[in-house]
């Protein structure tokens, strides 16, 4: 298992959902919910600045396939923005598979009592630790990096 501090991310139309692990890779916790900003400036810089305060590693960022494993809009949308934030960070950026993780992040929300209303903002940073905790579970059980990585593109 590869040391060094991963940020998970759960994007969403509205919120953004942010994770990070330990040192060691073992466990993943809530960070923040960063609001999405449609022009792509405000939520890629508060983004970046968790990578730089927490000296993450690597990104991990939810890829939302259909249950059948197609694509969707929401897919697109995730690689897009694991795109932009790939060309702002100076370390790597994965996509990994996030089937279900919202729907898990729901159920484990109602399980501890809590209401629709009053988890709402926490639900997208629930989502974003299942979603580092995932990857982190596989690169332990496989060895290898989870996911795929995001293309290196040229800086702006």
């Amino acid at each position: 298992m590869r040391s060094g501090v991963r940020v998970g991310v759960d994007v969403g139309k509205v919120r953004i959902g942010v994770s990070r692990s330990d040192n060691h890779g073992m466990l993943a916790t809530p960070v923040e919910t960063v609001a999405r900003d449609l022009a792509g400036l405000t939520d890629l810089v508060r983004i970046r600045a968790v990578v730089l305060e927490l000296d993450a590693v690597e990104v991990i960022v939810g890829l939302p396939l259909a249950l059948s494993g197609n694509v969707t809009a929401s897919t697109d949308d995730a690689i897009d923005f694991a795109a932009r934030l790939n060309r702002i960070l100076d370390v790597p950026v994965r996509l990994v598979d996030e089937r279900l993780s919202t729907v898990s992040a729901q159920s484990a929300l109602r399980a501890s009592g809590r209401s629709t209303k009053t988890h709402r903002p926490v639900i997208d940073q629930v989502a974003a630790t299942i979603i580092l905790q995932h990857a982190l579970d596989s690169e332990r059980a496989s060895g290898r990096p989870p996911g795929s990585p995001v293309e290196p593109t040229e800086r702006p």
